[in-house]
């Protein structure tokens, strides 16, 4: 099982931030823990600019003490702080009318929610003073441009869709999308998030964000080399081709469910490779899937805790894999960049990379030559076809990515061009991305979209006072021509710079190339092209496009408004485990959703199961380390790391560890609705305040008090284990991805 956390890409950079950005709003993100790279270009732009640092958390975090502007909200109430702003902006006239007239639909009904949202409706349920919301929004409409930041304090939650909508809602309402030090920088954690995000590691899409329809399912068997109808064959039924698969989240749900099954078969063997078990939220419940499985296989260059949570005497497989310095190919950064790694040293031991792996597995099962076929793939004459008997897996892999994937336009991510790069990186600016000397014409690792192998990439999305020759576009036409008599194009007013058409114009089909670009194509283009610009192998969409000055994907508004989702227009919605009992009636959370990701999922029967906040008084919120990423599988391994935090604890303010009779550095026990507890020590800390607690999620290998030690294989043991705060995380997933509601719940303190 491998996955990632989708929220979201970069518009922007870190070092456009550095010299463009007059503030940033950073939200659901502690940058000098999580990603300190990013933190030392904040910093810079404090420096260079005097950019202010806005920081919004429920924590005083080591970022919050860098900040201009500390606001200390109540976890989960994030939809309703930015309507606050909002509510401002829109009251003072503050919104950059000309942008959102001409470059956004539905705007209105953001502005008819805004209003419901003054000052002090916003302090009473944000916990935010009143005169530092009017302070913030005036800052944010008065400073431009403004970039906004955000992480998994945004998106863990069961309204972490909302969330990371409203964000860019209120940049688009400041007319900062698509600007030098505007945007929406969404900060990783780790160096390849953004690529394995790219690369669709999820159960609702194929690579490159395509759905799961049959053109989507054609255009990659094409891309492969394979039968379509073969490829159909591998499915136990047609229909499950285009079913959305069991999410990371809750895929134990697919082996403990037993009254109603949204799938052929529950789930009957696990294989992990590339994710922390740990990091996953309902660790008791994992844990009786995991003992449940008929087999489990660990795919790891450390020991993942799976196998220590099972139970389990035998079908329980740790396979040795390699670890990024054993292997090459490329990694996608945070800002959609792309990087060549060379091979530092070979595989030690019986390691295998994680292809090989993968490669003993398909010839195992007998589809080794469809499985490999991709890469023998070329375009020839216009045309996919096998060109070659053999492959070198990192160079060719790399391309048969570009010739496939044109969603996100990685057409220009050839091996070739990625290795120049990480050869020549000397000659890249680091704070423009622009290439010098041999370089020159090119931003460093070819941002995307790179829609072909002649385009320098996209720094920034959305700049329309730039050709898309030289990394410009306007907004992605996605949801068709019009919605309720509207167009969803953009005005004539917003020309993209150099572009042949003026204004808005549709994604470029072969039904309407000739129309909207006003050309005439041959016979034998017209035999060869394919059906719209993210299934065309030809190139010929392309190279028209590249003509004419045109982004293939078309000229459109962003919509605000999204009429297929439960929400249209987002709005705030209690925590699932709220600690405002009062304010649950008034803004209760989802009703219960039938068959997501084949699982049933509780909202408001799980809310109004009984008085959470009056059983479970205390904020629960995960933090990160910077010593520790992920589960911590890597770097609990290391004593140097480990000493920095030897043991798990939780961060407690005195005065509410007093009140249970708790001194610092005593044991004291966490208790959730659930009925889950872990055993942690006190840590008194004035970051959190009395009505809540802060823990890392980085720990495991203690469960419920029992320590798991004796589990771990002879010599594999980390220099550091403790209980999984994931224990105790409250139940609770996004209603659209299932992302677990890691970041507001609720929990009972009690002295060990």
């Amino acid at each position: 099982m491998a996955n990632t956390w989708g929220y979201g890409a970069m518009t922007n950079h870190f070092g456009d931030v550095v010299e463009n950005s007059k503030a940033i709003f950073m939200i659901g993100a502690n940058s000098a823990v999580a990603n300190p790279i990013g933190m030392k270009h904040f910093l810079q732009a404090k420096d260079r600019n005097n950019a202010k640092l806005i920081v919004i958390d429920p924590v005083y975090t080591k970022s919050a003490a860098k900040a201009d502007h500390y606001l200390r909200i109540r976890t989960g109430t994030d939809v309703a702080f930015i309507y606050g702003l909002l509510h401002i902006i829109f009251k003072n006239g503050w919104e950059d009318e000309k942008f959102i007239e001409s470059r956004v639909y539905g705007m209105e009904d953001i502005k008819a929610e805004a209003k419901k949202w003054t000052p002090e409706v916003t302090a009473d349920v944000t916990g935010i003073p009143a005169e530092q919301i009017i302070q913030v929004a005036t800052i944010l409409a008065k400073t431009k441009p403004t970039t906004v930041v955000w992480a998994l304090g945004i998106t863990q939650h069961s309204t972490g869709t909302s969330n990371t909508r409203i964000l860019p809602i209120l940049q688009l309402v400041l007319g900062n999308m698509g600007k030098k030090g505007g945007g929406c920088n969404i900060i990783r954690g780790h160096d390849n998030v953004q690529g394995s995000t790219d690369m669709c590691c999820l159960a609702d899409s194929l690579p490159g964000y395509y759905g799961l329809s049959d053109g989507s399912w054609k255009h990659f068997a094409q891309g492969w080399g394979v039968d379509y109808e073969w490829l159909k064959k591998r499915f136990y039924a047609k229909k499950w081709m285009n079913e959305k698969g069991f999410s990371l989240a809750k895929w134990w749900q697919g082996v403990l469910q037993e009254e109603k099954t949204y799938s052929s078969s529950p789930i009957r063997a696990l294989w992990v490779q590339g994710t922390g078990i740990t990091s996953m939220s309902q660790q008791v419940e994992i844990q009786k899937a995991l003992n449940k499985l008929d087999l489990l296989v660990i795919a790891e260059p450390f020991v993942n805790e799976a196998a220590v949570l099972s139970d389990r005497e035998d079908n329980i497989y740790i396979l040795p894999v390699a670890t990024q310095f054993e292997n090459e190919g490329s990694v996608t950064a945070t800002n959609r960049t792309s990087q060549w790694r060379t091979k530092v040293v070979d595989p030690l031991y019986e390691s295998k990379t994680d292809h090989d792996v993968m490669f003993e597995f398909a010839k195992k099962f007998g589809f080794y030559d469809e499985f490999t076929r991709g890469m023998k793939m070329g375009i020839k004459d216009g045309e996919i076809k096998q060109v070659k008997n053999d492959f070198n897996f990192a160079e060719d892999a790399s391309d048969e990515i570009a010739r496939i994937v044109k969603t996100i336009g990685l057409g220009g991510w050839t091996a070739k061009r990625l290795k120049a790069h990480q050869e020549n990186w000397h000659m890249f600016d680091p704070l423009t991305l622009k290439g010098r000397g041999a370089m020159k014409g090119e931003y460093y690792g070819l941002p995307w979209p790179s829609w072909d192998d002649k385009h320098p990439g996209s720094p920034i999305l959305y700049d329309v006072d730039t050709p898309v020759n030289e990394g410009g576009m306007g907004f992605r036409n996605r949801f068709g021509l019009e919605h309720d008599g509207v167009s969803q194009l953009a005005e004539d007013s917003v020309t993209v710079k150099g572009s042949s058409i003026k204004g808005g114009y549709p994604e470029i089909t072969s039904a309407n190339i000739e129309k909207v670009l006003g050309i005439k194509l041959t016979d034998d283009e017209k035999q060869k092209i394919g059906k719209n610009w993210k299934t065309d192998y030809s190139g010929i969409i392309q190279e028209k496009c590249r003509i004419a000055g045109v982004a293939p994907y078309g000229n459109a508004k962003a919509r605000v408004k999204v009429w297929t989702f439960p929400d249209p227009v987002p709005i705030h919605r209690e925590p699932i485990h709220s600690p405002r009992t009062d304010l649950v009636k008034k803004h209760p959370t989802y009703g219960d959703q039938t068959n997501n990701f084949r699982v049933d999922v509780r909202f408001s029967s799980e809310q109004n199961a009984q008085d959470w906040a009056k059983d479970f008084p205390t904020m629960l919120v995960t933090m990160r380390v910077v010593n520790l990423s992920g589960a911590g599988m890597l770097e609990r391994t290391s004593k140097y790391l480990s000493h920095i935090t030897p043991e798990m604890f939780a961060n407690i303010h005195p005065d509410l560890a007093l009140n249970y009779g708790i001194r610092d550095g005593e044991d004291m026990w966490l208790h959730s609705p659930q009925g889950t507890k872990i055993k942690v020590k006190a840590h008194y800390n004035f970051s959190v305040t009395p009505d809540r607690i802060s823990l890392p999620y980085n720990f495991a290998g203690v469960m419920q008090g029992v320590d798991l030690s004796h589990k771990y294989p002879e010599g594999t043991k980390p220099y550091a284990t403790g209980e999984s705060s994931n224990t105790i995380t409250n139940y609770g997933f996004d209603i659209i991805t299932q992302i677990p509601e890691f970041n507001a719940g609720l929990c009972r303190i009690e002295k060990a």
